[in-house]
């Protein structure tokens, strides 16, 4: 069974994955989950449930790539201190007014856990995963609410 299918299989997760290492991974789980005997293959239905097997496989190494690309986006948040609103407009330096929009801007961010959170990290330089526990949620949730407070704060900042 191995010889008969192994390269279309492998072929199948190629063309979804475009990673060879990850793709020979995905048919060799495979291969391996039909060893333990976990599951009955019949001989006429084996091709259609190995090529749907690679699919679904490949589709959640893929969902977790981008679960993994957003976290890691959203970690660098945590780290990078530097943030760099546009402090320069037309008329020199602007810093004061600039700060009493986003100072305007965070005061009017719903829900209020958006504030908060944007409150304790850069203002009392709190992490993310800190803010988490203290309010008792994933830290996904914490960066999720992070997304919604940043857009929200986009928008104010640039209607005024």
């Amino acid at each position: 069974m191995f010889k008969r299918h192994y390269r279309e299989m492998y072929r199948l997760a190629t063309i979804l994955l475009h990673d060879d290492a990850e793709s020979k991974d995905v048919v060799h789980d495979i291969f391996a989950q039909l060893l333990d005997g976990r599951c009955d293959l019949r001989e006429d239905t084996a091709e259609a449930y190995l090529l749907t097997s690679v699919r679904n496989r490949c589709m959640n190494v893929i969902r977790n790539r981008k679960i993994q690309e957003r976290v890691e986006h959203l970690y660098l948040l945590d780290v990078d201190e530097s943030w760099n609103f546009p402090l320069w407009g037309a008329g020199g330096f602007q810093v004061e007014e600039e700060l009493k929009a986003l100072s305007k801007g965070i005061e009017l961010l719903e829900p209020p856990v958006c504030r908060d959170i944007i409150m304790q990290h850069f203002r009392d330089g709190v992490t993310f995963k800190e803010i988490a526990l203290r309010i008792g949620v994933s830290e996904t949730t914490v960066y999720k609410h992070l997304r919604r407070a940043l857009s929200q704060l986009r928008t104010h900042l640039k209607n005024q």
